[in-house]
């Protein structure tokens, strides 16, 4: 029987797992939603008992439902949400605190504060980051003030703080290993991504104690493997960050390629190199380390992109389901001026607001639930349009072509908009499990499925190209609507 390989995939809004032959051609997906709780106004939290408990439901479905015994596993990968933090008890496992979400504001007083201390230009210069709730150091301090005696306890390593892969991994391997990547920890404010570990200086500043913290590995390192969780010896033979995942799925190994994938939050990621390069309103991260080779990126992040699909099904009940919006939106010929910000929890890159809020501007009496089902699609190509021109203030940097993925590259509409707003080809992936398949193509070329680099990039094929259909005056109107929009959103909540 030919080896399989466990692509597990856990999200922001849901957990996935995926099984692959060991030509990474995809046999089964089985998926859950995770309850999202909102404690406050701009909170989120995740139970992480949950995440545990829905991961390994989907892990054992795609195995049931195939007949595959672990056995017949060859490796197991893992990419995962980032900067969502949570603390728990190294003794008992118990967590301390919800995690605290990359997208939750809870945190915004520790990074005034920080920025009181005059942090923010080191934070900077060591992490390429930019200083904000949005990274996983501050929500790890977070707890520790507000939970009673948690910073004693860190102090004396009874406790043990990390992100989603290391919660994971240290649940799946029985609690034998305490480990992250190259590429969580550099999107944790804490990683110094020139010399690739902890930052002391910086931890000290945070109050973090570095005993709580994971070991830090190359993303195709030794994290263990699963015969604590199904009694055989699988190696987990990649963890790499989700976006960071979705950037090599994309088989975008070439200084300046670039993705943009579109999930619960939309993530613009450019392969900047082997050398760190920071760019105004973006952050530098290191991408990956694999084969001993170490890659790093730029990339631009907003909040809302799925999440403002999830919010008009959810909330508004305007659709039955995300993929609706292509149908309702194609309706009508064009939004007639309406603009939605869906700066529900601030404004990320390139605008950095925390204090931001959502609106919709433009409406009339002819304004429809269909003028509001698009403007929220063409939110996404605007967002994505903020992120590119942000990018651009480097000269040297070229974009000639966007690789897209995440689960909204099937609306059509979306591309057809995203290649109109930024003027250059869309290239739909044949395949757009970029995120899984990114970690599981690591995972091969670390236990001896796939040579190198070069046989990665000839899995990657184009489904369609998507070229820009309309006049540069048309495009540069639609976008001035946008800005003109969005100077609405900012510094909202402060006033409030």
């Amino acid at each position: 029987m030919s080896k399989h390989i466990l692509a597990i995939d856990s999200g922001t809004t849901s957990v996935r797992t995926l099984l692959l032959n060991d030509r990474f051609g995809i046999v089964d997906i089985a998926q859950k939603e995770i309850t999202q709780h909102y404690p406050q106004s701009g909170w989120i939290e995740h139970d992480p008992e949950e995440i545990i408990a829905a991961q390994l439901e989907t892990m054992r479905a795609v195995l049931r439902n195939n007949g595959v015994h672990p056995s017949d596993l060859h490796t197991v990968s893992l990419t995962n949400q980032r900067e969502t933090g949570l603390v728990w008890d190294r003794e008992t496992g118990e967590p301390i605190y919800n995690a605290i979400v990359w997208a939750s504001r809870q945190s915004n007083s520790v990074i005034e504060k920080w920025r009181e201390q005059g942090l923010d230009p080191i934070i900077r210069e060591k992490t390429g980051l930019i200083s904000d709730a949005y990274y996983t150091a501050s929500k790890i301090a977070w707890i520790l003030d507000h939970i009673s005696g948690a910073r004693e306890r860190a102090e004396r390593g009874e406790l043990m703080a990390g992100t989603i892969d290391s919660w994971l991994i240290w649940n799946f391997t029985g609690r034998k290993r305490h480990v992250t990547d190259v590429s969580n920890a550099a999107r944790t404010q804490m990683f110094n991504i020139h010399t690739g570990d902890w930052d002391d200086e910086l931890l000290a500043a945070y109050g973090i104690p570095r005993k709580i913290l994971a070991e830090i590995q190359p993303s195709d390192g030794d994290f263990g493997d699963l015969s604590a969780t199904f009694g055989s010896n699988i190696p987990i033979g990649s963890v790499i960050g989700d976006q960071q995942a979705s950037l090599f799925g994309q088989a975008c190994f070439t200084q300046g390629q670039t993705k943009m994938t579109y999930g619960t939050a939309g993530v613009l990621v450019q392969n900047a190199g082997h050398t760190p390069k920071l760019v105004d309103g973006v952050t530098a991260s290191t991408a990956w380390k694999v084969r001993g080779e170490t890659a790093y990126d730029i990339e631009g992040v907003v909040f809302s992109m799925g999440k403002t699909m999830q919010w008009l099904r959810d909330d508004l009940k305007i659709i039955h389901h995300a993929t609706d919006s292509e149908w309702y939106g194609g309706q009508v010929a064009s939004t007639q001026g309406v603009y939605l910000v869906p700066a529900f929890t601030g404004l990320a890159a390139p605008h950095w607001d925390p204090y931001a809020r959502a609106n919709i501007v433009g409406m009339s009496n002819a304004t429809t639930r269909l003028h509001i089902i698009r403007a929220a699609v063409e939110s996404m190509a605007f967002q994505t349009r903020d992120l590119v021109d942000a990018t651009k203030a480097d000269k040297d940097i070229k974009i000639p072509e966007l690789r897209v993925d995440g689960g909204a590259v099937t609306n059509n509409m979306l591309c057809q908009l995203q290649a109109d707003v930024l003027g250059i080809p869309v290239l739909r992936p044949r395949d757009t499990e970029a995120t899984a398949l990114g970690a599981a193509w690591i995972a091969g070329m670390a236990t001896g499925l796939l040579d190198g680099f070069d046989e990665v990039e000839s899995l990657w094929q184009v489904d369609r190209v998507f070229e820009p259909q309309i006049s540069e005056e048309q495009r540069e109107e639609m976008y001035d609507g946008w800005k003109r929009a969005l100077a609405c959103s900012k510094d909202w909540a402060r006033h409030g």
